[in-house]
């Protein structure tokens, strides 16, 4: 389970997506109307986004505060098809979402495992120590880090002592991102 920095959800690496062609007999013919509809240029722009030109124009007429309906009648299509693109659209950003979170986990020079029962003001003196020992100076300081832990994973915390064990990673400047160790 990835907690991130970038938004104020959890995501969990336990979510199950579904690919094109996979899911409820409804969704099979939706996604095929989609697909067949799409031109080669409009195959070539999906590799630049993991959203398909359909899924971007629903997302933002949903945007605007049309009601699935609204964009139904727009698109000439039926409420169940914008549901099901909405929904795909939303579990895409959700994944590129956690694979930008774990990219930044890879490249964050800090780590530190901390086990569960640990006393939340513990967790910056083994940060710092772990800079320290990388030769990096943090320039945020130990309250920094805790608002940080507890924006992040307000949920794995109880009062003072933290409920799991975790990995904390810690970039250069500062910003802190929590993984749950399973």
């Amino acid at each position: 389970m990835i907690l991130s920095s970038y938004n104020s959800y959890l995501l969990d690496d336990r979510m199950i997506f579904e690919e094109e062609g996979e899911g409820e007999e409804g969704d099979k013919g939706a996604e095929k109307m989609d697909d067949s509809a799409r031109t080669d240029t409009e195959a070539e722009g999906a590799s630049y986004s993991f959203l398909t030109k359909r899924q971007l124009e629903v997302l933002q007429m949903r945007h605007q505060g049309l009601s699935q309906q609204d964009v139904a009648d727009r698109l000439g299509t039926t409420r169940s098809n914008i549901s099901i693109l909405e929904k795909r659209a939303h579990q895409n950003i959700a994944r590129a979402q956690r694979t930008v979170q774990q990219w930044m986990m890879i490249r964050a020079p800090i780590s530190v495992i901390v086990k569960g029962g640990t006393d939340v003001f513990e967790i910056p003196r083994m940060i710092f120590a772990a800079a320290d020992e990388m030769g990096i100076r943090l320039h945020v300081t130990s309250m920094d880090i805790l608002v940080q832990l507890r924006r992040n994973a307000p949920l794995l915390f109880h009062k003072r002592v933290l409920g799991r064990d975790v990995r904390i990673y810690m970039k250069e400047n500062g910003e802190a991102m929590v993984e749950v160790v399973e």
